[in-house]
Order: C-alpha cells, then structure tokens, then sequence
C-alpha cells in the first residue's frame, strides 16, 4: 500500500460483506428521523438551489459548519443524507445539505442541469456561509458525485481562496471515464438502469417542451441505453463540452489530486461496483494535504458495520470522528504530515 493511502478502520458484519449488499443496504435499514427545515438559495445567473437545514440549528454563530454534497440523482432522502447530518447535528455543528439543479422539491429554471464538476454553485453557497457565519469553521463533505465535484472545487481553488477548513470526499467518481465503463458492466448494469432511469424521467418534461437546446426528441432520450450515451447526448451539449470523453476529462477530479492544500480525506472501498479495481492507482499521488482510507469492503457509499448491537453506518461515525478532531485547536495543524489524523490502521 502506498504510503499516502491507509487501510479504512471500516469491518462488514459477518455474512455482509458483498459489495452489492454493502451498497444496497443502507436502503434497506430504517434512517435517523432529521427535521430540516428549505431554504431556496439564489444564484447569480438567475437560477436557484434548495437548501436543507438540519434543525433545531444552534444558537452560537460561531457553531461549526458542515456542508454535505449529494451524489448523482441524490436528495436530503437518501440514506447517508441523513445519517450525515444527523451526525453532525449529534455534535452541535451547524448542518446544511445542498440540492444540486433540479433535485430538490422544485425543477430548477434554467434550460440546464448540473454535472460531476460543476463547481460554481458549491462555491457561491460557501462564499454565502462565509458571509453569515464568518466566526465559523466550515467543513464540506461530498458523496460520490458530490465528492468529485468537492474535489475539484478544492484543488481548483487553492487553499486560501475557499472559507473551508477541510474536506472530506466519500466514493467518488475520481475518474470519470473509467467509471462510465465499469458501471456498464455486469451486475453494475443494475445501478447504471437505476440512475439512468431517474435523469431521463426529470429530463423529459423539459425536453418534450422545448425547453432544452438539445438536438435530441424524446424518444431518442427515451432509447439511451448507457451513462456514456446520456452524458454524450445530454450532459456534454446542455453544458458546453464537446462529447462525453471532453466532459470526462474536464470534469475529473482525479488528476488533480496532487494540487490539494486544504486538509482532505477520502473514503473509498476497494470494491466500490461503480469504481475500477484500483481507481488510485490510475491516479497521480495526492499531496500531503490529502489522506486517504480505503477499506476491502464497503460497496458504493455502504460501510455498514454492526455496531452498539445493531447495523449503523460506519461512515457517519467516521465522518463524525473526523469532524471531532478537526473542531479541536491542534485538529488541523499537524494533517499533511499525518500527525493529526484517525484511529484507523496504515
């Protein structure tokens, strides 16, 4: 194992350990009940996202923040959702999740959607939190597309330009062709019908209405039979790339992971199904200020383990762990030379 790379802490219940039933049961496993309360945030070119607020929030303005980014076609109703916010919440934090375009209660306004590295819209609500809360530390998680999309907004910006304390990222599409392809495979197949279904069902209204500047009639929507096939078709021409393969490339966090400074950590399963056997590996090393744990087990956003005799989310009592330490005064000094860091094995 690389030096940079530390083996997750993370343990499947016996019997449970399949990457498919990692992935699939935390659908499957009754959710913490999380009050939130919408916000609708403006953006400045006229369209808007929905914001979830976990409540009661607390009274200190300079209670810390955690931001949560969502995955493809994800929503406040998805299981990590609310086990993250719930979490946070457990700590006195601060806890907002962002809907991307389209995915909260209302269909977004603008002929677009949103996409693996589209950054603009994360940075405008952080720069909007930093206007409120200025006191606070501020710590953004994202999940699988949302961790992409968190990854590349980290490097791009630089270390002094985003009121972030830290980041952490969580089964995400670091190469995005390469999972394109893995997720057209085999029993992946499964997932990939299951997302494809839900972008062609939002964005069919829109484009039976005209309102898409697409060449594409609804039937042809309606006969894209790959991820690959939608995002050339769809998600490339609505946001001005030039095919899937430049979108992928142009979107792909991966390849600037060397260019991080903020303090990351990244959570990834050696047996993700959305992923390629040894994603990191395609990848160039990460700088110092990125950590990241990789379990052998633990599916696509699963990491259920048997914990406080009951099946819990690993994830949410890692991210919570994490969000501890950074809160402390020393919690962030020592990160890039490993001082500063988890309990979990390297």
């Amino acid at each position: 194992m690389d030096a940079t790379w530390h083996a997750a802490d993370f343990r499947p219940p016996p019997g449970l350990s399949s990457r498919h039933v990692q992935t699939l049961l935390p659908r499957c496993l009754p959710r913490p009940a999380v009050d939130t309360d919408t916000e609708s945030l403006e953006l400045p070119d006229g369209d808007f996202v929905e914001l979830a607020w976990s409540q009661p929030e607390p009274s200190r303005p300079d209670a810390p923040i955690l931001v949560l980014f969502h995955g493809l076609e994800g929503s406040i109703e998805s299981p990590y959702a609310r086990e993250l916010l719930n979490a946070a919440a457990g700590l006195g934090w601060r806890a907002v999740l962002m809907h991307f375009r389209g995915c909260g209660e209302h269909p977004n306004r603008l002929p677009r959607a949103y996409h693996s590295g589209d950054t603009a819209d994360a940075r405008w609500l952080i720069g909007q939190l930093s206007h409120r809360y200025p006191e606070a530390m501020k710590v953004a998680a994202g999940v699988s597309l949302g961790g992409n999309m968190l990854a590349k907004l980290v490097a791009e910006q630089g270390g002094r330009d985003l009121d972030l304390a830290g980041a952490i990222v969580i089964s995400a599409p670091l190469d995005l062709a390469a999972c394109a392809d893995t997720l057209s495979q085999g029993f992946a197949r499964v997932y990939e019908r299951h997302l494809l279904g839900s972008l062609k069902r939002k964005m069919l209204p829109s484009l039976a209405r005209g309102e898409l500047p697409l060449s594409l009639s609804p039937r042809e929507l309606e006969a894209l039979a790959s991820l690959r096939a939608y995002d050339e078709a769809v998600t490339a021409p609505l946001h001005g790339f030039d095919g899937a393969e430049d979108y992928y490339r142009r979107a792909s966090a991966g390849p600037l992971l060397d260019q991080v400074e903020l303090p990351m950590l990244i959570l990834h399963a050696d047996d993700d199904p959305f992923m390629p056997p040894a994603l990191f590996g395609r990848l160039p090393a990460p700088s110092p200020s990125v950590r990241v744990e990789l379990g052998r087990h633990g599916g696509h956003v699963g990491f259920v383990e048997w914990h406080g005799r009951r099946l819990h989310s690993w994830l949410a009592r890692r991210v919570a762990r994490q969000l501890e330490a950074w809160a402390r005064p020393e919690g962030l000094a020592g990160w890039s030379t490993g001082q500063a860091i988890s309990r979990s094995g390297s």
